[in-house]
């Protein structure tokens, strides 16, 4: 796995040695980034993004790599956080990520934590914790107004956006479905 552009590009990312995490392919990422700047008209550079599920922390990694100001990496596997760890010093971000373990289906109240403008949420698939990740995101005031919020899922998959949320685009690329939505402000 590599990042696909930016500042980074070409850089290869740690992975989990398990299978317990299914990282986005290269070409499946490059595809999200692209409908992203061009598609749904995200602005990346300064942005704040919350990477949920993050397993490898690739979403972060790239966006951070097109111009993002930083990451949060929400995970809870321990593995998983070790990967991320270790690309966070491989790229030199220790002040511009920063990792929670946490449930990203249960993330509380955001409290001091600033608002995020992006969300990337990649769940195991087939159990609806993204939907769940979503709510829970838009509840705890984790999400700016308009934040643009990117779920991956299986293709198969039927995906009801919860309330608070306005469905961009939709679409497929092999075994997944990806929804690109706005939160809509409180």
């Amino acid at each position: 796995m590599r990042i696909v552009a930016g500042r980074f590009k070409g850089a290869s990312l740690a992975t989990p040695k398990s299978d317990a995490t299914r990282p986005t392919s290269d070409r499946l990422r490059e595809t999200i980034f692209n409908i992203l700047l061009h598609g749904v008209g995200a602005d990346l550079e300064g942005a704040r993004v919350l990477d949920l599920f993050a397993g490898t922390g690739a979403l972060g990694f790239e966006a951070i790599s097109r111009g993002a100001k930083h990451a949060t990496f929400v995970e809870e596997g321990a593995d998983a956080r070790g990967v991320i760890r270790r690309n966070m010093e491989a790229f030199g971000l220790n002040g511009a990520a920063k990792i929670l373990r946490r449930d990203a289906t249960k993330l509380g109240a955001a409290g001091t934590i600033e608002p995020f403008d992006l969300l990337f949420a990649d769940p195991p698939y087939d159990k609806g914790l993204g939907e769940l990740a979503l709510t829970s995101a838009r509840e705890g005031g984790w999400l700016a107004g308009g934040a643009i919020c990117v779920l991956e899922e299986r293709a198969s998959n039927t995906v009801a956006l919860p309330a608070g949320f306005e469905l961009l685009d939709q679409r497929t690329s092999g075994d997944s479905q990806v929804l690109f939505a706005r939160c809509m402000p409180s």
